[in-house]
């Protein structure tokens, strides 16, 4: 579905996306703008930050950029509270997140920790702080967004990456069973390979032969996230939580390269 056709889902909706100054988090920005939202966008560049906001502001919905980084508690607590001068927060997506490589043999445990500092116990800020929002508004929608790495498959140097997505997941499991009672769903997106700022870095040779290993022969679009998002984020999915969906092109489905 192409943003232009995307329905207005989220009409009335405030929803804080972390982590949406770039790449995938930009994709569900964009395609929340699209369903109606107004939106808090968190990251760590005030300046990415405003062209997002810009952006958001040309589809024609109302955004604010929150400086942010996952790490620093208050501040992820300040970007849920920033929510109110749109309402309140209906909705947060936890996208950001980190995942530089560095086999296992060589990591320190600096670089365990600030993987799993930024990517799993930002995730517990974020969650733990737009809870007591959501439960005085009478529920809400949480959407992780988690990858198959880790929880599907494995990728050499990523091993820190991997635990803190599963991790995520495991949390949201148990999330689910907490926050029910308050009519708080919480879901989760599994990405495969998205053409972000990051992959087309690597270069075209390396994105085709990421490509010949996807069943579907190309590599998903930030958008295409985000419209799973949305459902996740919309009332049509509002009997679903503690789960997740894969989006991956079928990427984890052979069970040999094709």
């Amino acid at each position: 579905m192409s943003q232009a056709g995307v329905p207005a889902l989220l009409a009335g909706k405030t929803a804080v996306i972390t982590g949406a100054t770039r790449g995938i988090g930009l994709g569900i920005a964009e395609v929340f703008a699209a369903a109606g939202a107004s939106l808090v966008l968190t990251g760590r560049d005030a300046s990415a930050g405003q062209r997002a906001v810009a952006a958001m502001e040309a589809i024609g919905t109302k955004a604010w950029f929150c400086a942010a980084d996952m790490r620093d508690q208050a501040a992820v607590q300040a970007a849920v509270a920033a929510a109110e001068r749109f309402g309140g927060i209906d909705i947060l997506v936890q996208n950001a997140g980190m995942y530089p490589e560095q086999p296992i043999e060589h990591m320190t445990s600096d670089d365990w920790d600030l993987v799993h500092h930024t990517n799993l116990r930002g995730t517990f800020f974020a969650v733990q702080a737009c809870i007591p929002a959501m439960r005085a508004r009478g529920g809400g929608r949480i959407v992780l967004v988690s990858s198959i790495t880790g929880v599907r498959t494995g990728f050499p140097g990523l091993a820190h990456y991997g635990a803190t997505k599963a991790g995520m997941n495991g949390f949201m499991r148990s999330a689910a069973l907490e926050l029910a009672p308050y009519g708080i769903t919480i879901n989760a997106v599994e990405p495969g390979s998205i053409r972000t700022e990051g992959l087309a870095a690597l270069g075209a040779p390396a994105i085709a032969a990421m490509e010949e290993c996807i069943p579907l022969r190309r590599l998903g679009q930030p958008a295409e996230i985000g419209t799973t998002a949305l459902f996740l984020a919309s009332d049509l999915a509002s009997y679903i939580t503690g789960q997740s969906i894969v989006v991956d092109g079928g990427q984890t489905l052979p069970e040999i390269k094709q």
